[in-house]
């Protein structure tokens, strides 16, 4: 695997992968990285001849009381993982790099309707800078395809929006979310729960199976969620939302509809979790 550290220096590497014919896949990260990124960069393998991936932890998408000092960062086992699952290139930006005028004086982006609800409404801006870094990057690799996990189903409908508005050439790939045996979702975030706090966590998960269950039964969707946010708190999670939408993200109204989804973020002490299930009784 060859590392880059420049736009360019990767760019002729692509170029020259792409005169040979080949396509190209991309994972995009902020590495600390564990199984269900390597899950994406095998699916990506299935989808292409060459797989780019990146590791950049971006500051535009941390609100100025959140964890970005905090976000841990492990290049080298992070590294060796990457090769070891055959990663072609990996691209180690600078914050300079990846932003030459300053994080203040970028180019600013903002996906309209879907940036302000769930997880945007807690975190204002967060969006906005995933949708910053994730142009410039598909702007940097100019990839065939690129894979984004399920866990974050709120990021991957922005990506989508923002790559089908911007008229990207690439291809969005959506993975499914990788589990521990208890049905924890995997996250980077994982490792800053205390033992207690981690058993605890799976209760997310029984959670959105217990939405999921009682949609099927065809109760009230404003009432399961009433019951779902309870539950959570008498477990010591702070709930910022715990919700039953359509694929789009619309708020559903029966749940007997198609394509709906339960979604979850709460926080247990410093921790914030994210987690979804989608469903379908139609």
């Amino acid at each position: 695997m060859k590392t880059f550290n420049s736009v360019a220096a990767l760019r002729t590497q692509i170029a020259d992968w792409k005169k040979a014919g080949l396509r190209i896949g991309f994972v995009p990260t902020m590495g600390n990285l564990h199984a269900g990124h390597f899950a994406l960069v095998e699916l990506a393998r299935q989808h292409s001849d060459k797989v780019v991936a990146s590791i950049f932890v971006n500051p535009t998408q941390f609100g100025p009381n959140e964890d970005y000092a905090r976000y841990p960062r492990t290049p080298d086992s992070d590294i060796n993982g990457l090769a070891g699952k055959a990663c072609d290139a990996l691209l180690l930006p600078s914050v300079e790099e990846m932003y030459p005028f300053g994080t203040m004086g970028c180019v600013q982006m903002h996906v309209p309707g879907i940036t302000d609800i769930l997880c945007g409404m807690h975190r204002p801006g967060h969006f906005n800078g995933v949708a910053q870094v994730v142009a410039r990057l598909f702007n940097m690799v100019q990839a065939d395809v690129a894979v984004f996990g399920r866990k974050d189903y709120q990021q991957l409908q922005v990506i989508r929006y923002m790559a089908t508005e911007m008229s990207f050439p690439t291809r969005i790939i959506p993975a499914p979310t990788l589990r521990e045996a208890d049905g924890l979702a995997m996250s980077s975030r994982n490792q800053y729960l205390e033992d207690e706090q981690r058993q605890t966590a799976t209760f997310i998960y029984q959670t959105l199976n217990f939405m999921k269950d009682q949609a099927s039964l065809g109760m009230p969707i404003h009432g399961i969620e009433a019951e779902a946010k309870q539950r959570l708190e008498m477990m010591g999670f702070v709930v910022d939302y715990a919700e039953i939408r359509r694929s789009d993200l619309s708020r559903a109204i029966e749940p007997n509809e198609k394509n709906l989804l339960a979604l979850i973020a709460a926080r247990l002490g410093r921790t914030r979790l994210i987690d979804n299930l989608e469903f379908d009784f139609a």
